[in-house]
């Protein structure tokens, strides 16, 4: 990536690094995310139990995701750890990295539509995101929410607003946040399989006259799956509690038994 952040890791952050050179005993490498900053895997660093061979595990050149164990200040060098990133913790760095990368080739688009640089676009407009919201991810999510007004508040100029906003929403899809809950109905009534199914559609109805995203999926008798999708965490609460009591609002209108098994 073009962008470098400014001074140095903190020990236990995760970092992305590119192996440099590889010894008998010790991996050197470049920390991808910093400018002219170097760390150390010592060799029993790079996985548990016995290692008979580094390049087993590294490959010069390649990208590996590490913790940083030590920090030397003044130095600007630091011990690493390959073996003690978990897995979970590999797989977000490796997103977040994925995202940053895709929101800077954004950026790059914008440049080449300005004819500017990657350099004049990050001066004029994404070191101002990048500072504000903590990364141009964040920062292009808040303008899919709020759209150009973020971009104004920053006094970006007109000739790189229009350009950007549209890149953006071609390229991000706003984030969606799912939440659901099983509902357990047993019906009493001669016709209760009706009940139960208009009272399932009943919720349907509700949630496409308020335009909330919902899927309700049968589990097996006598277990429904009842998810809502929203772009944040209150949203999908309230798309979730308004059409779950309309169903049961609906099916007590019968002879029957309802619960609710939180998910």
């Amino acid at each position: 990536m073009f962008y470098k952040k400014k001074g140095t890791p903190e020990e236990n952050e995760i970092v992305i690094c590119v192996v440099k050179k590889i010894l008998p005993h010790s991996v050197f490498v470049d920390l991808e995310e910093y400018e002219n900053l170097e760390g150390m895997i010592h060799i029993s660093e790079i996985a548990p139990g016995r290692i008979r061979n580094i390049r087993d595990y590294v490959v010069e050149g390649k990208r590996i995701i590490c913790k940083v164990l030590k920090i030397y200040p003044g130095k600007n060098q630091f011990d690493l750890s390959l073996r003690r990133v978990s897995l979970q913790a590999a797989k977000a760095k490796n997103e977040e990295y994925k995202l940053e990368t895709k929101a800077e080739k954004i950026l790059e688009l914008v440049g080449n539509k300005l004819k500017k640089s990657l350099k004049e676009i990050y001066e004029e407009v994404g070191y101002r995101l990048i500072e504000r919201y903590g990364s141009l991810h964040a920062a292009f999510q808040e303008i899919l929410n709020k759209g150009e007004n973020v971009l104004k508040e920053l006094k970006v100029k007109k000739e790189i607003i229009g350009p950007l906003v549209e890149f953006i929403r071609e390229r991000i899809k706003p984030p969606e946040v799912t939440k659901s809950v099983v509902i357990m109905m047993k019906c009493y009534e001669p016709n209760g399989i009706e009940v139960i199914k208009n009272a399932l559609k009943a919720g349907e109805e509700f949630a496409k006259r308020k335009k909330y995203n919902i899927e309700i999926t049968y589990l097996g008798a006598p277990r429904y799956k009842l998810m809502a999708k929203a772009k944040n965490y209150k949203e999908v609460e309230k798309v979730l509690e308004e059409t779950k009591n309309t169903i049961i609002e609906f099916f007590q209108k019968n002879r029957g038994e309802i619960s609710i098994e939180e998910k």
